[in-house]
Parts: structure tokens; C-alpha cells; sequence
């Protein structure tokens, strides 16, 4: 693990933002079963550090295409806490009123211009911000996060052969978390993997462990290099483990309890990174406790603005739908 070209303050900044986003989606999930966030909770713990490496290597600028696992995304970008959680809680303070929900948020400030609950979406959209880049923002690159999932959908080679041959600034990022809904990877996808379909269309393709933040990083960094250059996209296959259901009230019937175990216990993106610091640079227990407080009491605020956020008003149900 090459961590010359990041020093303490950087790797610090890294771990925090993996923690912070585990403790909002934790946070989140105990008010979803309070009743308190409305709809479904896909949640993206265990896969922080691809959220965090990829958004470290772009600036505020740069646009991302999520998923339906959005709060990663969405919180390494550097979006707005309280417009989360109320959004979560459908509130009108909520970063698009109360509407959107879990898997619709959005936040055009920090270039997420909407997350999506559709297998693969994000793959065309995150080229067709590729593609208006290239046309009125030269400069700026596009990334979109897909899941395993989404790489089996057509898609998938859609977005990989126009981005290919119209040299589009996009960086593809696969997070394999091994499970579509209910469906192993091993016995939906050809070869096991997806980075190997990149020779298919000209472009570098390459495998990181996802689980590392510090190897998806170095990854997206040469990624966003050569797209911000104009030579073209790349795909990029991170290998990581999405620690809860596929939803919150996912039985997981499909995988041993041994299995989620195993992947806490020995490869969780977040201890990882801790060990880490404490060996490299000397983090003590002091710091990290200092540093898990401060995240608590940030999120503890955003919930606070959420709750004393009036609720969405259902007369302002088609607000913002039409054009005046």
C-alpha cells in the first residue's frame, strides 16, 4: 500500500469521512425503525471506502451518478448533512423537499444531479455528464457508481462503447459487492468479474481491492488524470462487501451468517483504515475517540434539523414537476 503521496492530515480527512458516513447511515437506520424515515433503506455499509477514495480524486465540480445506495456518494461528495437526513425523514427541509426519499436525493451543488433507483442507470447518465463536459464544461469529469448488478444490464456496454469512441471524460466505477438483491455474483456474471469487459472497448480496465481506500483512490486518481487529459474513460472494478441486507429487512437467506461475519471481522473498510493510521502515523485511541464524537455531534445536529423540519405538505406534491 503506496501511501507516500498522502500525508496525515489527508488520510485522517479519509477515515473520517468513512466514519461519518457509517454513523449517519447507523443513525439512520435506527430512526427507519422508529417509523421516523419513510420508505426503503439500502444502505451502504462496508463499502465506504469506494465512495471516499473515488470523490477524494474529484473536485466539488466533478459530477457523480449514484445509485440506490446513495448516502456514500453523496456524503464523500461533501454534501449537506441536514438536507439529508431530513430528506430521509421526508421533511421540507430535505434536499428536494420531502420528495425524493432514500434513492432519489439529490445535490447538484456538489454535481450529483439526482440518484436513481433503476439497475444501471447510473451508468448512462453518469456518461451524459461525461458528454456535456466535453461539449460546455471541458475540464470537469463525470464518475458513476454502478453495482454488480448494474454491470450485467445492457446498460452497461451502452455506456462503455459511446464513452469509448467519443473519448468521454468518465470514470466507470463497479462496486462489486458480490450480491445483486439475492443473486451471487459467481453465478450470474461471465469470468467472475467485469474490469476484464474494459479491453472489449479500448480502455484501461483494472481490479483494486475496494476495502482499501487508499488502492481505490490511487486508482481514481490516475482515472480522473487521463479523463481531465481528454484520452477517455476507465473502468474501475472495486471488490468490496456490502456488510447489511440488500434492504433493511433482508432476511439474507442467500449467504451464511459465517460469511458477513468473516468479511467484519477481518476486511471492514473502516477498522481497516484505523490500523492503519495507528500503525503508519501513530493515531491513538484519544484521537479516535475525539474524532467519533465530533461525527456524533454532526449528526446528531442533522437529525435535530430534520425533526424540527415541518413535514411535506401534500398540496406541494407537483412543485417543481413543470416547467413555468
Amino acid at each position: 500500500m503506496d501511501v507516500d503521496k498522502l500525508d496525515r492530515e489527508a488520510l485522517v480527512e479519509m477515515y473520517r469521512a468513512m466514519r461519518l458516513i457509517r454513523t449517519f447511515e447507523e443513525t439512520a437506520v435506527a430512526y427507519f425503525k422508529q417509523g421516523l424515515v419513510i420508505g426503503n433503506m439500502h444502505m451502504y455499509v462496508g463499502e465506504e471506502a469506494v465512495a471516499v477514495g473515488v470523490c477524494r480524486a474529484l473536485t466539488r465540480e466533478d459530477y457523480i451518478a449514484s445509485t440506490h445506495r446513495c448516502d456514500g456518494h453523496l456524503i464523500a461528495k461533501g454534501a449537506d448533512l441536514n438536507g439529508m437526513m431530513a430528506e430521509l425523514m421526508g421533511r421540507q427541509g430535505g434536499c428536494c423537499g420531502g420528495r425524493a426519499g432514500k434513492m432519489h436525493q439529490t445535490a447538484p451543488e456538489v454535481g450529483l444531479l439526482s440518484a436513481n433507483g433503476i439497475v444501471g442507470a447510473s451508468l448512462t447518465l453518469g456518461t451524459g455528464h461525461a458528454l456535456y463536459c466535453s461539449m460546455f464544461a471541458p475540464g470537469r469529469v463525470s464518475a458513476a457508481f454502478f453495482g454488480d448488478g448494474g454491470g450485467n444490464q445492457g446498460a452497461f456496454h451502452e455506456a462503455l462503447n459511446l464513452a469509448a469512441l467519443w473519448k468521454l471524460p468518465v470514470v466507470f466505477v463497479c462496486e462489486n459487492n458480490h450480491y445483486a438483491i439475492s443473486t451471487s455474483v459467481d453465478t450470474s456474471t461471465a469470468l467472475g468479474s467485469f474490469y476484464q469487459r474494459a479491453a472489449g472497448y479500448g480502455i484501461p480496465g483494472l481490479k483494486v481491492n475496494g476495502n482499501d481506500v487508499i488502492q481505490v483512490y490511487q486508482a481514481a486518481r490516475k482515472a480522473v488524470d487521463r479523463a481531465r487529459r481528454g484520452e477517455g474513460p476507465t473502468l474501475i472494478e472495486c471488490d468490496t462487501y456490502r456488510l447489511r441486507g440488500h434492504h433493511e429487512g433482508d432476511e439474507q437467506t442467500y449467504r451464511a451468517k459465517e460469511e458477513v461475519a468473516q468479511v467484519r471481522a477481518n476486511n471492514d473498510c473502516v477498522p481497516r483504515m484505523r490500523q492503519l493510521l495507528q500503525e503508519r502515523e501513530g493515531w491513538t485511541e484519544e484521537e479516535d475517540q475525539a474524532q467519533l464524537r465530533d461525527i456524533e455531534r454532526q449528526v446528531s445536529a442533522a437529525v435535530e434539523f430534520a425533526q424540527n423540519s415541518p413535514p411535506m405538505r401534500a398540496e406541494d406534491m407537483e412543485e417543481h414537476l413543470f416547467a413555468e
